[in-house]
C-alpha cells in the first residue's frame, strides 16, 4: 500500500498553522553563515501542506512558483480556494504522496519543504519521498525538514503507546457507536479525550515509570488542554517515529543531501543553550552525525528543524561576506516594543544594549536595510560584520526582525499578497481560523489576530477613524459570539483600535500589509 494516509487519522482536519521555516527567504542567513551558496528559489514544493496557510502566504508574498500536495480533502480544498483568491501561481493538489511524487509533469525544485511529515509517514513513504527529493531537487537546491527527535521525545514513547492502543483498540467498540451517533470528526475527538483521560488515570496511580520520570505528569496533564485536532495527528497515527539525527543524516545522505545547519535561528546562539564545557566537547567531535546527536542529548531536543543541500557549493570568505552584506532585514515590531531578552535552554539571557540598541535604532523607520549599510553605520563603534550577522540572526529568531526581499521582488508580490490578505480578512467575519497575513516585503506571514483583521477590513471600507473600526469589529464579533460569552465593552474595543492605529498599523504598512 503506497497511500501515505493509511494508518493516519485522516478523518480529522489539522490546525490552521503557519510555519516561517518553509519560507525560502529564511534559508539565506543560515546557509551563508555555514559558507554555502544560496540558490535563487524560483520553484518550490511543500509536501503535506495541511490547510495551505504557509504555502499560500509564501506563494502570494513572493515570486516563487509553488507546488504541493495534501491528501486530506478538506485541507486541499481550503488551500486551493486560498490560492484562487490570491490569484497566485500555486499548483496545489489533494493527491497522496504515492501519486504526487511519481508525477512526470512537475518541474525540478530549488526548494522542498516538509514540516512534521517525516515523523508521521511509513518507512515505505519515507523511501518514496527520499526518491522524490533525489530526483526532483536541483543541484544546489535546499530541503527543509522538521521532525520529532530523541531524546526529548524518549520519555513520552510509552505514553504515546498507551494513547495509541487505547484509541485504536480498547476504544474500538465505543468508536463504532460514536460513528453511528455523531459526525466522524467529533467521534474521533471523543476518542482522543477518552484516551487522554485513560492515561491520566494511569498516572494518577503513581506508576514506577512516573516516579523515575517526574516531569512526565505535567506533560500528560498538558495533553488535556491541547487542541484535539493537533493531538489526533501528533499522537494517534499508526506511523509515528521520533528519530535520532544520525538516522535522518544517513537516510538523506543516500538521497545525495548534505546537512547545512539548523533552520531555527536561535540555535546559532550557542551560549544561550550550551555551557562552556558542552561547547568545548562538541567542538572536538568531527563527525556531523555524532556531533548533532550529542548536541540533541545536551539540549534534550524533541523537535529538529534542519536545512539540507543537494550538491552544495562552498563560498570563499570574500563571496560569503559580500552576500551577507547584501542581505536585507526589516524591523517587524515597534522599536519601543523590542525587549532585549532571549530565552534559551540555559534560561533567560539579556542582550547587550551596546550592540543591539544601535542596530535597532538604525532599523527604527521600518525600511528594509542591508547588513552592509548597518556595518558602515556602526564602523566607528568597532562593530564587525560577524557580530552584526549574529545579532541580526538572533533578533530574527526572537521575531523582532524579518528577512526582506529586494525591491523588485517586493513590487511583484504586492498585488498577490493584497488579494490573499483581503480574502483572509473577509473570512474573519465568520471565523478566527487563519491568524496570519502575507507580507510582500518579507515574503512571509505576520501574526494577525481576528480583531486586528477586522480593523483592517473596516479601514478598507473607507472607515478612517479607529472608533469606526471598533464599532465594525464589535458588530461582527457580537453576531458570532456564543451564548454566555463575556463581551468586550465598546470603550475597550475603541482603546484597542486606537492602540492598533498608533503602534501597529505603521509597522504593518511598512511590511506591505493594510
Amino acid at each position: 500500500m503506497n497511500n501515505w494516509n493509511v494508518g493516519s487519522v485522516d478523518e480529522v482536519a489539522y490546525t490552521f498553522g503557519y510555519c516561517d521555516e518553509l519560507n525560502p527567504l529564511r534559508l539565506k542567513l543560515p546557509l551563508l553563515q555555514a559558507g554555502f551558496a544560496v540558490p535563487a528559489v524560483e520553484t518550490a514544493c511543500e509536501l503535506g501542506f495541511g490547510y495551505g496557510v504557509s504555502v499560500n502566504i509564501h506563494a502570494a508574498g513572493s515570486t516563487t512558483r509553488w507546488h504541493g500536495t495534501d491528501f486530506n480533502a478538506a485541507h486541499a480544498g481550503f488551500a486551493q480556494r486560498l490560492a484562487q483568491h490570491a490569484g497566485s501561481q500555486a499548483s496545489l493538489s489533494g493527491e497522496s504522496f504515492s501519486t504526487f511524487c511519481l508525477r512526470d509533469d512537475l518541474p525540478d525544485f530549488d526548494f522542498i519543504g516538509m514540516h512534521g511529515i517525516w515523523s508521521w509517514v511509513s518507512e515505505e513513504n519515507r523511501a518514496l519521498i527520499g526518491e522524490f527529493i533525489a530526483r526532483k531537487l536541483k543541484p544546489g537546491g535546499v530541503l527543509y525538514l522538521s521532525y520529532n527527535t530523541q531524546p526529548g521525545w524518549t520519555p513520552m514513547l510509552p505514553v504515546r503507546e498507551l494513547l495509541y492502543r487505547h484509541f485504536h483498540f480498547n476504544a474500538a467498540a465505543d468508536a463504532v457507536k460514536a460513528r453511528e451517533a455523531v459526525p466522524t470528526e467529533q467521534a474521533i475527538a471523543m476518542r482522543v479525550k477518552a484516551a487522554i483521560d485513560f492515561v491520566r488515570g494511569v498516572f494518577a496511580t503513581q506508576p514506577g515509570y512516573a516516579v523515575v520520570n517526574p516531569l512526565l505528569a505535567e506533560r500528560v496533564e498538558a495533553l488535556s488542554r491541547a487542541d484535539p485536532r493537533y493531538l489526533a495527528h501528533e499522537y494517534f497515527n499508526r506511523d509515528w517515529r521520533a528519530m535520532l539525527f544520525q538516522e535522518v543524516h544517513a537516510s538523506l545522505a543516500d538521497a545525495g543531501l548534505t546537512y547545512a545547519g539548523s533552520a531555527d535561528y536561535r540555535d546559532r546562539a550557542e551560549e544561550i543553550h550550551l555551557d562552556a564545557a558542552q561547547r568545548a566537547m562538541l567542538a572536538q567531535i568531527a563527525d556531523i552525525g555524532l556531533r548533532e546527536t550529542v548536541r540533541d542529548v545536551c539540549l534534550n531536543r524533541s523537535l529538529r528543524r534542519d536545512y539540507w543541500i543537494k550538491a552544495p557549493r562552498r563560498l570563499d570568505d570574500a563571496a560569503r561576506d559580500a552576500a551577507l552584506r547584501a542581505h536585507r532585514v526589516v524591523l517587524a515590531l515597534p522599536r519601543a516594543s523590542v525587549i532585549l531578552k532571549v530565552r534559551g535552554t540555559l534560561g533567560e539571557a539579556a542582550l547587550p544594549e551596546a550592540l543591539y540598541g544601535p542596530i535597532l535604532d538604525l532599523l527604527a523607520e521600518h525600511r528594509p536595510t542591508a547588513l552592509g549599510d548597518i556595518e558602515q553605520a556602526l564602523r566607528t563603534r568597532g562593530v564587525t560584520l560577524e557580530r552584526i550577522v549574529k545579532a541580526v540572526t538572533l533578533l530574527i529568531g526572537t521575531g523582532a526582525l524579518l528577512n526582506a526581499q529586494d525591491d523588485e521582488q517586493i513590487d511583484r508580490a504586492r498585488a498577490g499578497a493584497e488579494r490573499l490578505n483581503v480574502a483572509i480578512c473577509e473570512a474573519a467575519r465568520t471565523s478566527d481560523e487563519v491568524g496570519f497575513l502575507a507580507s510582500p516585503v518579507a515574503g512571509s506571514g505576520v501574526l494577525m489576530p481576528r480583531v486586528a483583521q477586522l480593523f483592517l477590513l473596516a479601514r478598507r471600507q473607507d472607515k478612517p477613524d479607529p472608533v469606526q473600526w471598533a464599532d465594525f469589529a464589535e458588530g461582527v464579533l457580537n453576531v458570532a459570539a456564543p451564548p454566555g460569552d463575556t463581551a468586550v465593552s465598546l470603550a475597550e474595543r475603541v482603546a484597542q483600535a486606537r492602540r492598533f492605529a498608533e503602534l501597529h498599523l505603521p509597522v504593518l504598512q511598512a511590511l506591505g500589509i493594510g
